[in-house]
C-alpha cells in the first residue's frame, strides 16, 4: 500500500481541512472535472469535511456518461451482426441506449467481448482475420493515444478486419461551455490529472485568463484533492485566477509530448455531440482520411440519427454541475445500477453511481480511520 497509505493519511487530512476553514472567508463553488475524482469525494466524505461556504459541484469528467445515446445505439447495432467481434470496457455493457444494451446483445447471443486494453483488440483482430473485429473507443483524452496507437499498429500490419467506433471527448471545449452558460456556479475548478498527464495543462491557461478563474491540477487520492481545495480557495481569496499543479508527481506542463504527437497523427478535432448537453464545437476526435478503412461508422454504414433522452432523468444538470445526483426524484428508486435511467447510474466514473455507492452509509473511511 505504499504510495497509496501515504495520501490517505487522517493526521494530515484534518491538518489540511483545517486550513480550508481557516482560508475560506467567503462562499465558493468549485468544481472537479474527472469522475474519478467524484468517486474519491464521496467515498472518503471529504465535501463533509469542509466548511459550508465551499461547495464542490461535479462535472461532466466521465466519458461512458457523455457517450451519445445515438453512439451507444450505434454500437448495439454492429455488435449485433454475426459476423462482428465487439470489444469495448466492462463499463460500456451497461450503459442504455434507447431501446437495449450491450449485455442484452451479448445475452442473446453477439460475440461481445470485455477488454482492458485496446491492444487485445487488435491481438483478437489477428486471430480472427475472417471476422471483423470493432473496439469500442471511448474515452477523453488520457486514452486517445493507446486507442490511436492500436488503429496505427492495424494500418502498419494490413489488419483490414479491425476498426474503432469513436466517441473521444475534449475536456477544455466542456469547460468553455460550462463558462459561457448564464447558469454557471463554478469559480474554481480541479482540473483532471490523467487527462493533464497526457495533454498537459497549457490548454488550461487561456480559459483560467479569459474567463478569469483558477484551476488546480489536481491528483485522484484524498490528500491530493484536498490540498487542490486549498490551493483553489487560497486563489480565489486572494483574487487571483491562475494554473497551478498540484499533481506534481504525474503531471508537467507539457505532457507527454510523444503521446500526443501519436494522438494527432491519427485523429484530429470534430464538432461532439455529449449526452445530455448537446454538441460543443471540437470537442471530439475522430480518425483523420488516413484512417478511415478502419472506422466503423463508416465501414457499417451508420447514419447519424437524434435520440431523446429518458424525459425523467437529469443526468444533464448533474454533468453540468447544476444538481447532485440526490436532487433527483428517482435517484435510488426507479434508477439503480441494476435499472439505469441514465449513464452515470453505471458507470466506474459516474456521480449517480458514486452517490448510490457511498451515500448510504451513516460513516466514511478517512472520517474512521
Amino acid at each position: 500500500m505504499k504510495y497509496q497509505d501515504e495520501y490517505r493519511d487522517p493526521a494530515l487530512a484534518q491538518s489540511l481541512v483545517s486550513e480550508i476553514h481557516k482560508q475560506a472567508r467567503h462562499k465558493w463553488v468549485l468544481m472537479e472535472i474527472c469522475g474519478g475524482q467524484t468517486h474519491t469525494l464521496m467515498r472518503y466524505g471529504i465535501d463533509d469535511l469542509l466548511p459550508a461556504n465551499v461547495e464542490l459541484v461535479h462535472g461532466p469528467g466521465c466519458p461512458v456518461c457523455v457517450t451519445p445515446l445515438e453512439t451507444i445505439d450505434r454500437a448495439i447495432t454492429i455488435a449485433s451482426q454475426p459476423e462482428v467481434i465487439f470489444v469495448s470496457y466492462g463499463d460500456m455493457l451497461r450503459v442504455p441506449g434507447s431501446q437495449s444494451d450491450l449485455f442484452r446483445v451479448k445475452a442473446l447471443g453477439g460475440d461481445v467481448r470485455i477488454t482492458y486494453s485496446p491492444m487485445e483488440a487488435v491481438n483478437i483482430a489477428r486471430r480472427n482475420r475472417h471476422r471483423q473485429v470493432v473496439f469500442f473507443a471511448v474515452g477523453f483524452e488520457t486514452t486517445a493515444p493507446a486507442n490511436a496507437m492500436a488503429v496505427y499498429q492495424a494500418k502498419r500490419e494490413g489488419l483490414t478486419n479491425f476498426s474503432l467506433l469513436v466517441s473521444h471527448v475534449l475536456v477544455p471545449p466542456a469547460i468553455r461551455l460550462l463558462l459561457q452558460s448564464p447558469a454557471n456556479r463554478v469559480q474554481g475548478f480541479i482540473a483532471p490529472g490523467h487527462v493533464c498527464t497526457v495533454m498537459g495543462y497549457s490548454e488550461y491557461e487561456a480559459l483560467a485568463s479569459e474567463f478569469r478563474i483558477p484551476f488546480v491540477v489536481g491528483g485522484f487520492e484524498p490528500l491530493d484533492l484536498l490540498q487542490a481545495t486549498s490551493m483553489l480557495v487560497r486563489q480565489l481569496e486572494a483574487g487571483r485566477h491562475e494554473v497551478e499543479n498540484q499533481y506534481v508527481r504525474s503531471v508537467t506542463r507539457e505532457g507527454n509530448r510523444a503521446a500526443r504527437q501519436r494522438m494527432l497523427e491519427v485523429f484530429q478535432p470534430w464538432d461532439m455531440k455529449w449526452r445530455g448537453i448537446g454538441e460543443i464545437p471540437l470537442s471530439g476526435y475522430r480518425l483523420r482520411e488516413e484512417y478511415a478503412a478502419h472506422d466503423a461508422a463508416r465501414i457499417f454504414g451508420l447514419s447519424t440519427t437524434s435520440v431523446a433522452e429518458p424525459a425523467e432523468c437529469i443526468a444533464a444538470q448533474v454533468l453540468q454541475g447544476l444538481k447532485k445526483p440526490t436532487d433527483c426524484p428517482a435517484f435510488g428508486k426507479r434508477c439503480t445500477p441494476d435499472l439505469p435511467l441514465g449513464a452515470p447510474m453505471v458507470s466506474s466514473e459516474g456521480a449517480c453511481a458514486a452517490y448510490y455507492q457511498y451515500r448510504r452509509h451513516a460513516l466514511t473511511e478517512l472520517q474512521t480511520v
